[in-house]
């Protein structure tokens, strides 16, 4: 069973044809030839199949992190679509909305010919953030992070793959900036590696061994040795935990993904966090 660390607010389970529909969804992402796909050469996002992780995914944000067809999305690094492509399929075309940033132009760029030009509210905008390894040109320092969005505009705020290339201090930034456009009620959906107990001792040799994660400096940030310092990226357990505290966002569950060794139905580990309305 996948292992749930914390529950604030558990979610209703979805009714049998509220998890069939669902079910539908995902395989109509995962099955439909006709939705965008970039060639598999310009895919930057990691590993796995375009649609798969897509449809995995939008399953992932109904299900745990209580999305819904109106809300007002907003996808932090959103790379080449690969969370946008399903949402699609998802987001009521009238009252729900999506927009997504990234410092890769390139990804931009397609996600604006391919995507936009098909579903016009779904929205691509080019954030230039330094990134030693995605854009290291960049003009905008992460430590100084503004979002080019209102206060309280979204209603759900996906940052898959994000923290997990981050040091620490731009995690707390991006977490402010999160915390400010969210509107009161409204959740982060957020995918990390925490260096927990298991994840770090790797007792039954099941980790990833792609992910031998060493500790960096006295810092809670742990690095993999044969890779550049922000390929991976994992966290003490706790870390992520008492930054979103501070940011205002009170988490409604951290549960562990498969990646270090245990069962669970997601990869990452993943948190779901709630906007609070004070402040």
């Amino acid at each position: 069973m996948t292992e749930v660390i914390a529950l604030k607010k558990a979610l209703p389970d979805p009714s049998p044809a509220e998890d069939d529909r669902i079910d539908w969804l995902m395989e109509v992402v995962l099955r439909n030839r006709f939705l965008p796909c970039p060639d598999p050469d310009s895919i930057f996002v990691g590993d796995g199949n375009f649609q798969a992780v897509g449809a995995e995914f939008l399953g992932h944000f109904v299900r745990k992190g209580g999305l819904l067809p109106a809300s007002r999305v907003l996808d932090i690094g959103c790379g080449i679509g690969r969370m946008a492509v399903p949402l699609t399929q998802y987001l009521d075309t009238a009252n729900g909305s999506y927009r997504g940033i990234d410092p890769v132009a390139g990804g931009i760029n397609w996600c604006q010919q391919n995507i936009t030009a098909v579903y016009p509210n779904f929205e691509f905008r080019h954030l230039d953030i330094a990134h030693s390894l995605y854009n290291p040109k960049g003009e905008i320092n992460g430590l100084e992070l503004v979002l080019p969005f209102e206060n309280q505009q979204f209603d759900f705020i996906i940052m898959t793959s994000v923290v997990t290339h981050l040091p620490d201090e731009e995690v707390s930034a991006y977490l402010r900036e999160v915390k400010r456009v969210l509107a009161p009620g409204g959740r982060l959906f957020m995918t990390a590696f925490v260096a927990d107990k298991v994840a770090q001792e790797n007792a039954f040799n099941k980790r990833d061994a792609r992910l031998g994660f060493q500790r960096y400096d006295e810092g809670p940030c742990w690095f993999v040795p044969e890779l550049p310092p922000l390929a991976a990226v994992a966290f003490d357990d706790g870390f992520l935990d008492t930054a979103l505290m501070r940011a205002g966002l009170s988490i409604v569950t951290k549960s562990f993904g498969h990646w270090r060794g245990v069962a669970a139905d997601h990869y990452q580990d993943l948190y779901v966090a709630e906007c609070r309305g004070d402040g």
